[in-house]
């Protein structure tokens, strides 16, 4: 112990006298706040972050600010489980023409290159919304042709098929 308390440049006798010091109000004020923002925390099923949070505190009485609210979920690692936002990304009601499905469920086939099936997938990154166009030859069940765009346009299908037809050369 004593060469701990020379490292850290503190008297024996000081360090004591702050290991066997009684927990100040404010340190059990802060522990009681604690356990009333992570039970809030779970009943809101960890959606709510410190602004909803220290209403529910302030309704109750508790008279806390948004910034201590905060500062105690940070320090807890208390976080709020945000939920992403729906994205529409197909519109059925157009005036194109709908094509008839040749394929019928029959996804059988005997040779390469006779049937390419296609999709479009989104993906959200940090950056916002990505799509993907992929090419799927149906007798490897192999990618063929794949594009990423930022936007879903008939450019991203049309790349991904002009990749699948070099990679491929049917």
């Amino acid at each position: 112990m004593a060469k701990m308390c020379e490292v850290l440049g503190v008297s024996r006798s000081g360090y004591y006298a702050w290991a066997k010091r009684p927990e100040s109000q404010q340190k059990k004020r802060q522990e009681a706040l604690k356990k009333q923002i992570k039970k809030i925390h779970i009943e809101s099923r960890e959606t709510y972050g410190s602004p909803k949070i220290t209403k529910i505190l302030q309704k109750q009485g508790v008279k806390v600010s948004q910034k201590t609210v905060a500062r105690i979920m940070k320090d807890g690692d208390i976080r709020s489980k945000t939920k992403k936002k729906y994205k529409a990304t197909t519109n059925s009601k157009h005036h194109w023409p709908v094509y008839p499905n040749l394929l019928n469920q029959q996804f059988e086939v005997n040779e390469p290159n006779q049937v390419w099936v296609a999709d479009i997938t989104y993906i959200w990154t940090k950056e916002g919304w990505l799509y993907l166009a992929s090419i799927m030859d149906l007798f490897s069940r192999k990618i063929v042709g794949w594009y990423l765009s930022e936007r879903m346009t008939k450019e991203l299908v049309i790349k991904a098929f002009h990749r699948a037809i070099h990679q491929r050369n049917p």
